[in-house]
């Protein structure tokens, strides 16, 4: 059984741990982060597109990773103070993730941000 954390002591602008690509994504070498929808407002912006967006083979949108496996969008340093760029026009599988739900939780511990 897996002990949760209280949604109010996880403070998502000093982690950003959720931001970055997981292990085991890493681990088979699969660069394509969070897929990001047709219906999705950041896919409405040409200039955000241009900056955050990257196509897989396939040409379906995700977000861009940068060189260390972080979003492209996220601001900050990592576990201190961070923030998204483009927060209000996130895709659909950034807006799942939830303070200390199973994912959090998960990518907390890869990153060894305040391990739960």
């Amino acid at each position: 059984m897996t002990s949760r954390r209280s949604p109010a002591s996880l403070d998502c602008q000093t982690c950003g741990a959720c931001c970055c690509n997981s292990d085991e994504n890493r681990a088979e070498n699969y660069p394509w982060y969070v897929e990001i929808e047709s219906t999705c407002k950041l896919l409405a912006r040409a200039d955000l597109v241009q900056r955050y967006v990257v196509r897989d083979p396939d040409r379906v949108p995700h977000v861009r990773l940068d060189d260390d496996g972080r979003c492209s969008a996220l601001v900050g340093r990592l576990g201190r103070n961070v923030h998204c760029a483009v927060y209000a026009q996130r895709p659909r599988g950034c807006r799942r993730v939830q303070p200390g739900d199973e994912a959090c939780l998960r990518a907390r511990r890869e990153r060894g941000i305040d391990p739960a």
